[in-house]
């Protein structure tokens, strides 16, 4: 089976490279596209970095046409099956007609997650066993609770402690609509997960009273405000990258460790850049 390939579309940050663009430059223009190791991503897939610099030529920027282009050449040349993960700066320049080609599969958001599980969860879920759930759009609730067991599936052996929260919905039964995945949980593990829906506040619905601690995985497409409790560090899981949520955690001093795909991609990029020099 061929391995999938993730190339990561983000703005150049190298200002040695940010040449000016020549006269016919958009007629064979091409992305410095460098496949990085597996081992870079833990092995669950072969990153690709292509920053994407700002070029310009007379005072014109980029062209959406030229760019889509560019970056379709550099996910043909990648190695396996390949997919795309745009930096949210390289997403405004596409527009709102051609975004769904250039949003990443599920496959790739399920690859990415367990890479960032792997790498800033993973002693949390091994040592506490503890794991909150934020489920996001009630339409997507098959496949976020299916996507969880997937991803916590490596440690649910040492889970103790399973919570969902979830918008309720007028006329449906979410122990209903989840009954198969939650029975798997009992069956499998001796695990009985709890479901709780989310509270009605002036800021919208947010997580219950409870305090949350261990691993929160996160997919709402907006903040959700869970309560953290004050002992130890809690790894927050952010599947949406909002940078809404990525504040909220630096305000809680330390007690909130946020890791989220984008901020993943970002920090295997540069620490592969770092080992270079």
């Amino acid at each position: 089976m061929e391995a999938e390939s993730i190339v990561y579309f983000h703005p150049m940050q190298d200002r040695y490279k940010m040449t000016a663009a020549k006269r016919h430059w958009w007629e064979s223009v091409t992305l410095p596209a460098a496949v990085l190791p597996a081992e870079t991503a833990g092995g669950f897939f072969v990153p690709v970095d292509c920053p994407v610099p700002p070029f310009f030529y007379k005072k014109k920027p980029w062209q959406e046409e030229t760019l889509q282009q560019a970056m379709e050449r550099v996910l043909h040349s990648a190695p396996g099956m390949a997919d795309a993960y745009l930096h949210p700066q390289i997403m405004t320049l596409v527009s709102e007609t051609n975004k769904t080609r250039w949003e990443p599969r599920r496959e790739t958001v399920e690859g990415l997650a367990a890479a960032l599980l792997a790498a800033c969860a993973a002693d949390c879920l091994y040592r506490g066993g503890r794991v909150n759930v934020l489920l996001g759009s009630p339409e997507d609730t098959d496949w976020q609770m299916e996507m969880t067991r997937h991803l916590l599936s490596p440690y649910l052996p040492r889970i103790n402690s399973l919570t969902f929260y979830y918008e309720e919905v007028a006329g449906t039964d979410i122990w209903e609509e989840t009954a198969e995945e939650l029975e798997t949980y009992g069956y499998e593990y001796g695990l009985v997960p709890s479901m709780k829906p989310y509270l009605a506040s002036e800021e919208g619905l947010r997580c219950g009273r409870e305090k949350c601690g261990g691993v929160i995985l996160d997919y709402a497409d907006t903040p959700r405000h869970p309560r953290v409790e004050r002992e130890g560090q809690t790894v927050y899981a952010d599947l949406t990258s909002h940078p809404e949520k990525e504040l909220s955690c630096a305000r809680k001093n330390g007690r909130l460790l946020y890791s989220s795909p984008l901020k993943y991609l970002d920090t295997v990029v540069k620490n592969e850049y770092y080992r270079k020099i």
